[in-house]
């Protein structure tokens, strides 16, 4: 599928479901890895995920452009646009878009330091992203203390 295709598309389903024109920019960016789209709220052009596409089907490609007319509609609007606001959820669950876009295999981020504790009582894990002060706290099953088992390095 093309840019133009994209337009097309994204063009039908604004008329379709939001009676609405969509009159700004669709475009495929490849850059995009963790989500499904983008809605730009300064020139209010729309991003799209091509592996929402490639590695899976055209409906789902469907339901993330719904989602993200929505944050275009609603934008345009006045009303609340974001993740979080009602009007946005009402809208998403009418039109039937997805909420999350499903995760894609270039969707991998990159780790800060790690750390294992355990539990010198009862032997649980307990990875943690920052070390913590282990005379300070203890095991929330048991009482124990916590030692350090290892710290394990981000790959890059």
């Amino acid at each position: 599928m093309t840019d133009a295709e994209l337009q097309s598309l994204t063009e039908q389903i604004s008329l379709k479901y939001f009676h609405l024109p969509f009159r700004h920019r669709a475009v495929f960016n490849k850059r995009l890895r963790t989500t499904g789209g983008r809605y730009h709220l300064n020139d209010h052009h729309i991003d799209i995920n091509p592996l929402m596409l490639t590695e899976f089907d055209e409906d789902n490609l469907k339901r993330v452009i719904l989602h993200e007319l929505c944050h275009y509609h609603l934008h345009l609007a006045g009303k609340g646009y974001q993740h979080r606001d009602h009007d946005f959820k009402r809208l998403l669950k009418m039109v039937g878009g997805s909420r999350y876009a499903p995760a894609t295999s270039k969707a991998h981020l990159k780790r800060q330091y790690r750390y294992l504790y355990r539990c010198k009582q009862c032997g649980v894990l307990l990875p943690r992203m920052r070390r913590f002060n282990t005379s300070r706290y203890h095991c929330a099953r048991c009482g124990g203390r916590f030692s350090l088992e290892k710290e394990i390095k981000p790959k890059k």
